[in-house]
């Protein structure tokens, strides 16, 4: 494991937050825009934690944020209908506002695709232009676009809608019943994997729409993450982080997982895979955080319990700063660098 991964790992926390008093502003998403450390958060401030510290308000209530694959930039979206496009600098423009909708899941893809969703609607965008707008026959729960070509998931009930975004054809429906809560397709864009209503993980190979059930869960799967080059993917909802293994023909069709970081009955809240090494962070229900390597098992503590729940975890490209976040308020950055 590259870096100072031990004990003596150092926590910096925003500057605002160093008193380690909790605000209660839940913290949505952590990354890093370059080399800016960003806290998105439920009332719609946004912390930007780089050379210099500022913050915005961005939404009036966020529920969505996400980074686009460049680094660049953090899309965000929330109860105000809006959808905004920030950069480090905490300069920040509007994509599109749609007043009444409740936008509360985003996607971003190759070739500067951005979608994001309120109830059975969804628009696309590309960049910074509306491409297509689509209506489901069913609540979108979760957004997805596949690492190649325009294609877009949506996670719903019963299945998940597969759209060509810059054809008007009818979509692919890939079927299992029950409630699918959020979608990720792996690296290659081989596979498709949904969490559920239910304590499982659902999945299809793409080529012949063959079924994956991965179940055994004690509570909801609510982060997953695939490694760098897709052979694991990792996923909360344990006192463990459960990773299987997809880098066969079949995915984890007929194999068990690999239970990582387990720290007796403390659920795994947050799991966020390496850049570039075969590693995973683990964020927990009582605020630790743990790096792991999957190979081996072989586990370093980044972050000592505080009893705040982790809700938000991000590496930055080159894989030495991990931002995070909690529900009560508390974010921070580890240095992994030394």
């Amino acid at each position: 494991m590259a870096g100072r991964t031990g004990e003596g790992a150092a926590v910096v926390k925003i500057e605002t937050l160093e008193s380690g008093k909790s605000d209660g502003d839940y913290v949505e998403a952590a990354g890093f825009l370059g080399q800016t450390a960003y806290f998105a958060r439920a009332s719609g401030i946004v912390s930007y934690s780089g050379d210099s510290q500022t913050e915005a308000r961005l939404h009036d209530g966020l529920l969505a944020a996400i980074s686009t694959p460049d680094g660049r930039f953090l899309i965000s979206a929330g109860e105000d209908g809006r959808l905004i496009k920030s950069a480090a600098d905490a300069s920040a423009a509007v994509l599109a506002e749609r007043p009444g909708w409740w936008m509360d899941r985003i996607a971003v893809g190759p070739g500067n695709a951005i979608a994001v969703s309120a109830g059975k609607r969804a628009l696309v965008m590309r960049d910074g232009n509306l491409v297509r707008e689509i209506t489901s026959e069913r609540s979108i729960e979760g957004l997805a676009f596949a690492p190649k070509g325009l294609r877009l998931a949506f996670a719903r009930y019963n299945g998940v809608e597969l759209h060509w975004v810059s054809r008007e054809t009818e979509p692919v429906f890939v079927e299992r019943k029950g409630a699918h809560l959020s979608v990720a397709f792996s690296p290659d864009g081989r596979f498709l994997v949904t969490t559920m209503q239910e304590n499982a993980l659902h999945g299809w190979r793409l080529a012949d729409g063959k079924n994956m059930r991965m179940s055994g869960y004690p509570a909801k799967v609510k982060s997953l993450s695939f490694s760098h080059k897709g052979k694991w993917l990792a996923s909360s909802g344990a006192p463990a982080a459960i990773v299987w293994p997809f880098s066969g023909k079949d995915g984890p069709m007929g194999k068990a997982p690999k239970e990582l970081g387990s720290m007796g009955s403390v659920m795994v809240t947050r799991v966020a895979c390496h850049p570039g090494e075969q590693v995973v962070a683990i964020g927990y229900e009582n605020g630790m955080i743990a790096a792991v390597k999957i190979d081996d098992g072989q586990i370093a503590m980044l972050r000592q319990e505080d009893g705040s729940e982790l809700t938000a975890l991000g590496w930055d490209s080159d894989g030495k700063l991990l931002a995070f976040g909690c529900a009560n308020g508390r974010a921070g950055i580890v240095d992994l660098a030394g």
